[in-house]
């Protein structure tokens, strides 16, 4: 029998806390979202000025990266190359960059998808989260 890891309470509550500190420090509004391997919601914020719209991309871009096990960066790379098939991919709609896999020892514990600023921020603020745990 193998060992799984998860993510405890303790983790997801410093991803979140550094994630938001990463944002604050350099003036974005962001929504942050974290999620478990299966892509279910552990944590949601929407800083002051976030867009509204915001509030549901980010929880798309963690889900994606979640199951994908992949930043979901790949996925809008894919489509902005041609690969306009994923486009119909069933439980993938968070395709745009700011979403984050939580990964330890090859095995995906979560994701940090975030949205809010320009795709390559919304990556910035989720590493920061994740690095938060030492990973």
């Amino acid at each position: 029998m193998k060992t799984k890891y998860i993510l405890e309470h303790s983790e997801v509550k410093a991803i979140a806390a550094a994630a938001e500190a990463e944002a604050l420090r350099n003036d974005w509004a962001v929504a942050i979202a974290i999620v478990d391997e299966g892509g279910h919601l552990l944590h949601f914020q929407r800083l002051d000025g976030t867009p509204p719209v915001s509030a549901h991309v980010a929880p798309a871009k963690a889900r994606t990266s979640a199951l994908g096990r992949r930043e979901s960066k790949v996925y809008e790379d894919m489509i902005n190359g041609g690969r306009y098939s994923f486009l119909s991919a069933p439980f993938i709609e968070g395709m745009l960059e700011g979403g984050v896999p939580i990964m330890k020892d090859g095995q995906c514990l979560g994701a940090v998808g975030v949205s809010g600023v320009k795709s390559a921020n919304d990556a910035q603020i989720a590493r920061a989260g994740i690095a938060a745990i030492g990973l």
